[in-house]
């Protein structure tokens, strides 16, 4: 909270005026306290709502990632650290909104609440195994909009059935990458949902094959997907596009938060402080992304260099 405080010193009141702020600075004690004290479902629910009107679309198509991270150390010794799950865009990378898995649940409610906050029609979903739920898979369909999960040993029957299925005899489409001195193929294969699979809203089952070899030593994983899009609508190559672009979650928010925020190592962790925070942090990454930042550290120095261009970049978004 000091950093806040001192970097509003550093703005100036005329600044803040543009922002339409008073021109008295509150404490850092203040600060801290409204921080603390936010409802930060409220919060997150209407910096998400303006995220999602400025988000676009790819190829015609709106596609978002769900997954959760922990503030490791937002914790006094012996409680829980609070787990955020969040919504980001594929193709924008922005942020468009985050709850809090409550202590005494999981990931899957708390995705449930997030999805809820959104309008889904039109949408594609794409999750970790972990939310290869059929709760999840009708609760999306139900609204809308359309889902791409990763099925794994949670769902052991329906991983067995994919499994079986003659993927020897199925065609498929494949992709090789070059670098950082490895290779890697990826080969996606489809097929219209059998009926004896059961799955609701189901509508092709896919395989993924990925071969990667560094040093001359092959390693090959193979990930069976559940897509609630007709073969028609989205074909092999999209799904698989899809499931990569998924794990960009990592990159652009996890890791972002974790390296360039140092999220891991914030110790705020009175009232609500914690959550709030993180919904800031997503706010920043939003909002650089929609100035054309590529690169959030870059961006961050630049800010950091000139606070007239933070100024600029909170009226001008």
């Amino acid at each position: 909270m000091a950093a806040i405080w001192e970097f509003a010193q550093d703005v100036g009141a005329d600044l803040l005026a543009q922002l339409g702020m008073p021109a008295a600075i509150p404490s850092e004690p203040t600060i801290r306290r409204l921080i603390e004290a936010i409802d930060p479902v409220v919060f997150s629910m209407l910096l998400g709502a303006w995220m999602r009107i400025r988000w676009d679309r790819i190829d015609g198509q709106q596609v978002i990632a769900v997954d959760g991270k922990t503030v490791r150390r937002a914790c006094a010794a012996g409680q829980r650290a609070p787990h955020l799950v969040s919504a980001l865009s594929h193709g924008t990378g922005l942020v468009l909104g985050q709850v809090k898995v409550d202590s005494k649940t999981n990931e899957i409610p708390a995705t449930r609440d997030l999805l809820g906050m959104m309008d889904l029609a039109d949408v594609v979903v794409t999750a970790d195994a972990l939310h290869t739920q059929r709760d999840t898979a009708t609760f999306i369909t139900e609204r809308g909009g359309d889902y791409v999960l990763t099925v794994k040993g949670n769902q052991p029957n329906l991983f067995k059935a994919l499994a079986a299925l003659p993927w020897n005899q199925v065609p498929g489409e494949s992709e090789t990458q070059k670098g950082h001195g490895r290779r890697s193929t990826r080969t996606i294969k489809a097929v219209q949902c059998p009926a004896w699979i059961s799955f609701p809203g189901a509508q092709q089952v896919l395989q993924l094959r990925r071969t990667t070899t560094a040093n001359g030593k092959p390693r090959v994983e193979v990930v069976y997907l559940i897509c609630s899009k007709t073969m028609a609508a989205a074909q092999p190559s999209r799904v698989a596009d899809w499931v990569r672009g998924h794990w960009g979650i990592e990159d652009k928010l996890h890791w972002v938060r974790d390296v360039t925020f140092d999220e891991d190592r914030c110790r705020i962790r009175t009232g609500v402080g914690a959550e709030n925070m993180a919904t800031l942090r997503n706010l920043a990454i939003s909002l650089h992304r929609l100035a054309g930042a590529s690169n959030i550290a870059a961006a961050l120095r630049a800010v950091s260099r000139d606070v007239k261009r933070a100024v600029k970049l909170l009226l001008t978004s």
